[in-house]
């Protein structure tokens, strides 16, 4: 007997879509925080000044993101599907051809000939725990290194750039990115719709609809610390710093039809790949290098260096090597080891610091907050995440869910505070040349002058593309928008053919979208035309007063 289904047809489902989107503004609810608070800016941190650090009491991203960071247990909530390995790194104790200590005072940078232990967890992101490793997705790349001066999590992905450059986003991000709420599934349209609002985005969608997008395993793939950070050296002297990590192996990526080819096989072709390299003494290796640039704002460059959607071009800021990794052990225990490590962008060693890097900035809250929830505010205590013996953790921090062990807090047992005369422990001796950053400016929220390279970067990323990694990246977008309702095809080609006109031009012809059309469009509302710099202060609430301070040294009201 058949059963008859009733199916809905697909063209009025997108057209109800369609009616949904064309609301009026006006109708739409006003987004509040959970205090039911109106949220005036969703798209900015407060900081002070347009590239000046964020502040503690963002009461609006601290909601938003730790209630992201609780949204899925036990796994994590990115990087779900994921396998690691232990290995060693050994710094040959230059930057390039110049001595590593004339940069950072870090001793895992600096010293020659000592092996710091290090486990590395490669993942996916946006599929869950046993989700294919086959699949379009940026690949993780954290490295916890032991140094004798405690733990340095370097926590990054396998592409250079990253899809937004303020933490603030994340959390819409990974929801226009994972699973329909209802649908239960990975909707094209949902991708798209966030990304056609965001034109940083367009230079990591460039990179990730291309075959650099599915990297034939984690052996042959790249890893970057993806954000801005700083070195320091014992005077006191800061620069600028990305990271990065090239494979000895090689770099290997697969086509969409590979990857089909070989999930239909085998959904986690990558971890049975390392492990079984590991196995049979064929241990993977990296060099690590690094780009550096001045400590300062950098003017003369048409792109911030604190944007994590943007490459240092690498004719400009070369890529300097600084040691190597290699790994060379497997874990004993899946679940010990791996699915307990925990990373966090703030787990930083001395001569290595923070830049005002806004997505680091929400990182470093938002990664340990979520391994206190995932794991347990004991996390640190696990051997998997714990510092070397040379490091070991001496704290006055008690108690708390699967304590198994007292930190180290001096020989009075009674003594859990500090300071006492009693007892107990000390700080630690004050660099003689700290580095202190001038801060200054108006505390508010800002959006980036510096927009012109969100079309540009990408463009030229297209345009240095092989002939056969073009036609991947067009066929992948174009097939995707053919399953997005016509506002979205219309808005991403506009996007596209502002990065190049034979970019946006083939996506059009293969989604079946009429250039001319997509072309009418005007600038999105609130954004810079593309290849522009956002005019003016870019403040984004009220007016700023100048202060009477300014005001008496003659500086004109604003």
């Amino acid at each position: 007997m058949l059963l008859s289904l009733t199916i809905p047809d697909e063209r009025n489902v997108m057209k109800d879509k369609q009616n949904r989107q064309g609301k009026k503004q006006d109708e739409r609810p006003v987004l509040t925080t959970r205090q039911g608070h109106p949220v005036s800016d969703n798209q900015s941190l407060r900081s002070v000044g347009e590239r000046g650090p964020a502040t503690l009491e963002n009461y609006q991203f601290i909601e938003k993101i730790t209630h992201f960071d609780r949204e899925r247990i036990p796994e994590r909530v990115v990087h779900a599907r994921g396998t690691g390995a232990h290995g060693w790194f050994e710094a040959y104790g230059k930057i390039g051809s110049e001595p590593a200590e004339k940069y950072t005072r870090a001793k895992v940078l600096t010293q020659t000939g000592v092996r710091t232990p290090v486990f590395v967890r490669f993942s996916t992101v946006i599929g869950a725990k046993d989700s294919p490793e086959t699949a379009r997705d940026p690949r993780g790349f954290a490295v916890k290194l032991k140094t004798v001066d405690g733990n340095w999590d370097l926590v990054g992905n396998n592409l250079k750039v990253f899809f937004i450059r303020d933490a603030i986003k994340f959390p819409d991000m990974i929801h226009a990115f994972k699973p329909d709420p209802v649908t239960n599934r990975q909707e094209p349209w949902r991708f798209y719709d966030f990304v056609s609002q965001t034109p940083e985005a367009l230079h990591m969608v460039t990179w990730v609809k291309s075959p650099w997008g599915i990297p034939a395993n984690y052996r042959e793939m790249e890893g970057s610390g993806v954000n801005t950070y700083k070195l320091v050296n014992d005077q006191g002297v800061a620069h600028l710093v990305k990271f990065h990590w090239q494979p000895k192996q090689g770099v290997r990526n697969l086509t969409a039809a590979q990857a089909a080819e070989i999930q239909a096989q085998d959904v986690g072709h990558a971890t049975k790949d390392l492990y079984d390299a590991i196995a049979r003494g064929d241990f993977p290796e990296w060099e690590f290098c690094v780009q550096l640039m001045s400590d300062g704002e950098h003017p003369e460059l048409d792109f911030d260096p604190l944007d994590d959607t943007k490459r240092w071009p690498e004719d400009k800021f070369p890529l300097l090597p600084v040691g190597r990794m290699v790994l060379d052990r497997n874990p004993d225990n899946v679940f010990a080891e791996t699915e307990q490590s925990a990373f966090g962008t703030g787990v930083l060693v001395d001569g290595v610091d923070f830049s005002d890097d806004k997505m680091l900035q929400g990182r470093t809250l938002s990664y340990s907050d979520t391994q206190r929830y995932r794991v347990g505010p004991n996390y640190l205590q696990l051997p998997v995440n714990a510092p070397q013996e040379k490091a070991r953790a001496k704290t006055n921090q008690r108690d708390g869910q699967m304590a198994y062990y007292v930190d180290d807090g001096g020989e009075d047992k009674h003594i859990n505070y500090e300071p006492s005369m009693m007892g107990g422990m000390k700080e630690a001796p004050k660099p003689a040349n700290e580095y202190h950053q001038w801060v200054e400016g108006h505390l508010g929220r800002f959006e980036t002058t510096r927009t012109a390279d969100d079309y540009k970067q990408a463009g030229e990323r297209y345009r240095t593309f092989e002939d056969w990694e073009r036609d991947e990246l067009v066929g992948n977008i174009g097939g995707d928008l053919k399953q997005c309702p016509e506002p979205i095809q219309l808005r991403m080609i506009w996007h596209l053919w502002h990065c190049d006109e034979d970019y946006g031009k083939r996506v059009a012809e293969i989604a079946g979208v009429r250039l001319e059309k997509a072309l009418d469009l005007p600038p999105l509302p609130g954004k810079p035309a593309p290849h522009e710099k956002r005019s003016g202060e870019t403040f984004t609430s009220g007016k700023k007063d100048v202060p009477a301070r300014a005001q008496q040294e003659g500086a004109p009201a604003k």
